[in-house]
Parts: C-alpha cells; sequence; structure tokens
C-alpha cells in the first residue's frame, strides 16, 4: 500500500478499509492544526491507487466502505473524484460507500448535479471539520470560510443525498466567548443535517499559531470547566436529530448522546462532573496531552 505522510482517519472509520487518495492538506493556515505541516498536498497517481485497489482486492474482496485518506480528498475536482470512484467499483463490486474528509471549500466548486452523480457512484460520509459555526470563531481560527458559507455549501450536501459529519471543538473561541460559540453554532447546525457531530476540545500544541499566539497573550485559551459549559449549552440549543460524540480523548469528560433523545442524560452527566471535579485536576489532563491519536 503506498501511504506516504500523515495518514489519519476519525475513530468512527475504524471499521473501514483504508486507500490513500492524497496526501497533505490544500489549506495548511488553521491556526489550531499541525497535522500535516511541512507536507505539500498531492494526489496519488492513479498507477498507484489501482495497485493498492489490486491489494485491496486480494485480501478484502467483499469490503463495503473505504475511506479514502488525505486531509481532504474531496478538494479534487469531480472528472477526478469520478474516475476514481469508478474505478474502485471495477475492483471491489462490493463496496457501497466511498468516505473521506472534506472542507467547505472543497464543495464550493462543485455543482448540485455532480454530487448527485458522486453520491450515485457511492461517495458518502464526509467528514468536515467545520469546528464552529460562530463567525468570530471562524475567523480566530482562519478557516477560511464563514457561517454563511457552511449553510449555502452544506444545503447542497443536503439536496445531494449526501450524508456528512461535522466536527465542533469547544474551546476554539477563547476564554469567556465559548457560549456565544455554542450558541451560534447550535442554530447553525439546526438549520441543517449532520448525521453526527464529533466533539473535539481545543489542545494547543507548540508547532501551531494558536499555541504561539496564546504565549504571547493574544489569546487566552477557556478553562476546562468553561469548555464544558459551552458543551452543555450546545446540546441544549441544538434542534435537529443527530448523534453526538464526545468521547475523543481530547474530551476530559467523554460522553455520548443521540439528541434529542438524550439530550437531559448527557447535561446531566457533565453537570455532575462540573460539581465533582477540581479545575486543577482538569488543567493537568489538558497539560498532558500529548498527542490527539
Amino acid at each position: 500500500m503506498h501511504f506516504t505522510g500523515r495518514t489519519w482517519r476519525p475513530p468512527y472509520e475504524a471499521y473501514s478499509v483504508i486507500i490513500q487518495a492524497t496526501s497533505g492538506c490544500t489549506y495548511q493556515k488553521c491556526k489550531f492544526c499541525s497535522l500535516y505541516k511541512n507536507e505539500c498536498f498531492r494526489m496519488s497517481p492513479m498507477e498507484e491507487f489501482e495497485e493498492d485497489l489490486a491489494e485491496i482486492k486480494r485480501y478484502q474482496p467483499n469490503a463495503r466502505r473505504i475511506f479514502w485518506t488525505g486531509a481532504n480528498p474531496f478538494a479534487m475536482s469531480y472528472e477526478n473524484l469520478k474516475l476514481r470512484a469508478l474505478t474502485v467499483r471495477d475492483y471491489l463490486i462490493k463496496c457501497q460507500t466511498m468516505a473521506m474528509f472534506a472542507s467547505i471549500r472543497d464543495i464550493k466548486n462543485k455543482e448540485v448535479w455532480q454530487l448527485k452523480k458522486l453520491r450515485a457512484m457511492g461517495i458518502n460520509g464526509l467528514s468536515i471539520g467545520v469546528e464552529s459555526g460562530d463567525d468570530k470563531t471562524l475567523a480566530l481560527a482562519n478557516k477560511g470560510y464563514t457561517a454563511a458559507d457552511i449553510l449555502e455549501q452544506c444545503r447542497k450536501l443536503d439536496e445531494a443525498g449526501i450524508e456528512y459529519y461535522f466536527v465542533y471543538m469547544t474551546g476554539l473561541a477563547g476564554k469567556g466567548n465559548g457560549y456565544r460559540n455554542a450558541r451560534n453554532s447550535a442554530a447553525l447546525f439546526s438549520q441543517l443535517n449532520p448525521y453526527f457531530i464529533s466533539i473535539d476540545s481545543l489542545s494547543l500544541f507548540p508547532d501551531t499559531e494558536l499555541y504561539h499566539m496564546a504565549r504571547q497573550g493574544l489569546f487566552v485559551p477557556a478553562e476546562e470547566k468553561e469548555r464544558i459549559r459551552e458543551l452543555q449549552l450546545f446540546i441544549n440549543n441544538l434542534k435537529i436529530r443527530t448523534h453526538l460524540l464526545a468521547n475523543t480523548v481530547s474530551n476530559f469528560a467523554p460522553v455520548t448522546a443521540h439528541l434529542p433523545y438524550d439530550r437531559e442524560k448527557v447535561t446531566s452527566s457533565l453537570q455532575y462532573v462540573l460539581e465533582h471535579t477540581d479545575e486543577k485536576e482538569m488543567q493537568e489532563y489538558r497539560k498532558n496531552l500529548k498527542s490527539l491519536g
């Protein structure tokens, strides 16, 4: 298999077959991220892609879900995505779904009719690290798009019938701003149909711009209890049916929920943590995080 650079997949793709479609990231400007630092974006040559498919066919001929790695393979053009999707079909006749990371920026250059065609070919399940639905937080993180862009582009996915998943990041707005971030993000997400929302909590690593901003006093990280209250408010303000997965290592108190049915149970669970855990213990947990993998 031709894996180069950082190979990363979401926890919920643990049972998917992995193939490299791209490596690196087309953007590399998010202030909190260093996952693909100093790694140029590269599309895997079709020859390599087919060799990997042939190897998968030998060992897992009945694979039903394939996850294409790379920070955002959906950045490829419609024609390139189409070619690769049809090639997957040639090798893995039982494959039902091809999932991958995507950015809001990657959807902009694709028409709804193209998205529908890609969906018909099996491309479905886009993991989108929107991180927030609040314009001030998006600008602070330098995401390169606005809340209006998220709404416009994800409505195209809804129309095309493509399933997508959001990532929301508590603490990203900085100290004192989590409640604004939660309210505005929940209001935006409630106008869309993410199949589930994965929750991360901001961890500052030394090779990120936000880390250096914090060292210079230009960014003040939110305390741990503020992040949990932010998550409570976010959950209470979501008006859609969705699955919430706040169970990554970045979350001090891991929880999962099927909303709205588990709303009261999960917010009560978080409230127990607030009332029975010392802030210093929570900060020590964050301090000792060396990576999110």
